[in-house]
C-alpha cells in the first residue's frame, strides 16, 4: 500500500476516533464534576483522547505535505481538533473537496506535433 493511501486511511480513522474520545472525555468530566462520582472516566478517557489527538495532528501535518494542502486547509484541520466532534466534520469536508484523494496527479501527455 502506498504511503499516501496509508496516511489518508489513518487520518480518517483518527478523525472518527478523536471525536469519540471527545465524547468519552466529556462524559468523564460530567461524572467527575457534576455527578461527583469519581475521576475514573477522566483518568481513562484523558490519555486516550490525548493520544488520538496527537495522532490526528501528526496525520494532518503529514497530509499537508503529501497532498500539498493550502495553508488554510491545514489550519482548519488543526483547529478541528480543538472543538468537540469537529474532526468528523473536517474529514467529510476535506473528502468532499478532494483533499483526501490518493490518486496520483500525472502530468498531461505532450501532444505529438504532426509533420515535425
Amino acid at each position: 500500500m502506498p504511503v499516501k493511501t496509508a496516511v489518508i486511511r489513518a487520518f480518517r480513522v483518527l478523525a472518527v476516533g478523536e471525536a469519540f474520545s471527545w465524547a468519552a472525555l466529556l462524559a468523564g468530566m460530567y461524572f467527575k464534576w457534576i455527578a461527583g462520582t469519581g475521576e475514573l472516566g477522566v483518568q481513562v478517557a484523558g490519555p486516550i483522547h490525548g493520544a488520538l489527538s496527537i495522532g490526528y495532528g501528526t496525520a494532518a501535518l503529514a497530509l499537508w505535505r503529501l497532498q500539498r494542502w493550502p495553508f488554510a486547509v491545514a489550519l482548519f484541520a488543526g483547529l478541528s481538533a480543538v472543538f468537540p466532534f469537529a474532526t468528523i466534520a473536517f474529514e467529510r469536508w476535506a473528502g468532499n473537496r478532494g483533499h483526501l484523494n490518493d490518486e496520483q496527479v500525472l502530468p498531461a501527455r505532450a501532444r505529438a506535433t504532426a509533420g515535425v
